[in-house]
């Protein structure tokens, strides 16, 4: 009975060295299968990117490939030309004739004859200095003049009356009633006298010139306008001391500001990198900030052949093609140059060549 239990237990034993082979190839195998599914999933993935990235190479050959086959039209700038209708610029209203007006001499105002918005003419007095020592000075110069003058006019009655006096002399010499010193002696009194006119003559061209110089100076104390234009700022008033240079106690060196409306235009600030979109003559719109609304048509006037080295900018000129009361010096304004003027200057270009 014992014997029979220890077969039966026996046989119910598990063998574990036959098995331990077996286990271990069960416990590598999961491990196996997963290395081998990465690998192919990485492979997967290459592939994939190697097919996404392949398409634009060939796309790329085919477009290098495309103007070898396709010869060069005149219509492949047209990009270029689109885009530079899309070039916008800022700037300011400027005017080319602006100037202060100043006295050329040291005075005090005594009146002045103009105001802010007036309009003036070219020779208009705007001012007036104190002039009463330069009316002095004239006045001295001119009776100098007259002095000059009644003294030439003395020197020549004496002239003609020894004239007279030496040819009857002469005559009287020629007949032995007259001595030889009697003749030597007029012919030296005609002598001193012509001499005399000649020198009263120059003191009176002399005379004369400082008379226009002392007139000259009177005048300078009448400040006129230069030229034509609208006042736009006054800076003197009647009392105040004025001179050429700030020098001193005196504190004003202008009366006015005038500037002529004709010569407004706009001026602005076009980056280097696309000057080259911008031609002479080129068609522009402007539009003022004070007026957006309001397209003003323009025209380019000149490329300034300079750059600027800090702001890497090129200055450009632009005139307005009809004058408006409403513009006025100074208006900050926004240009775009367009297209169709890129185009004709490229025409009339390739024209001239």
């Amino acid at each position: 009975m014992t014997e029979d239990k220890s077969k039966l237990l026996r046989s119910l034993s598990i063998d574990r060295s036959a098995n331990k082979p077996e286990r271990s190839n069960r416990r590598w195998l999961p491990i196996s299968a997963a290395i081998v599914a990465c690998v192919v999933a990485f492979a997967a993935f290459g592939a994939y990117e190697f097919r996404r990235q392949d398409p634009p190479k060939e796309t790329a050959s085919q477009i290098a490939q495309q103007p070898a086959a396709q010869p060069q039209t005149p219509q492949q700038p047209a990009p270029n030309n689109k885009a530079a209708g899309n070039l916008a610029a800022s700037g300011y209203v400027v005017a080319r004739r602006k100037a202060t007006v100043a006295a050329e001499i040291t005075g005090k105002v005594v009146a002045v004859f103009i105001d802010e918005g007036m309009t003036v003419t070219e020779g208009q007095i705007v001012a007036r200095l104190d002039s009463v020592l330069a009316e002095r000075d004239y006045e001295l110069a001119r009776s100098r003049v007259e002095t000059a003058d009644a003294a030439i006019a003395a020197i020549t009655a004496d002239l003609e009356d020894a004239t007279r006096i030496m040819t009857r002399i002469q005559t009287l010499s020629q007949k032995n009633f007259a001595t030889e010193a009697d003749l030597t002696k007029a012919q030296a009194r005609v002598g001193v006298l012509s001499a005399q006119l000649r020198q009263a003559r120059s003191q009176f061209e002399t005379a004369k010139i400082d008379a226009k110089r002392s007139a000259s100076m009177l005048d300078k104390h009448q400040i006129r306008a230069p030229f034509a234009g609208v006042v736009i700022d006054r800076s003197a008033q009647p009392g105040e001391m004025i001179s050429p240079m700030s020098v001193g106690g005196y504190t004003r060196t202008g009366i006015c500001t005038i500037v002529d409306m004709d010569s407004i235009e706009i001026e602005v600030d076009v980056n280097e990198a696309f000057i080259g979109r911008v031609v002479p003559g080129g068609a522009v719109n402007a539009m003022l900030d004070a007026y957006p609304d309001w397209t003003i048509p323009a025209s380019v006037i000149a490329i300034v052949p300079t750059a600027n080295r800090e702001k890497a900018t090129v200055k450009v000129r632009i005139r307005f093609d009809k004058k408006d009361p409403r513009i006025l010096p100074d208006m900050a304004v926004k240009v775009n140059f367009l297209a169709d003027a890129k185009v004709k200057g490229t025409t009339e270009t390739t024209a001239a060549n």
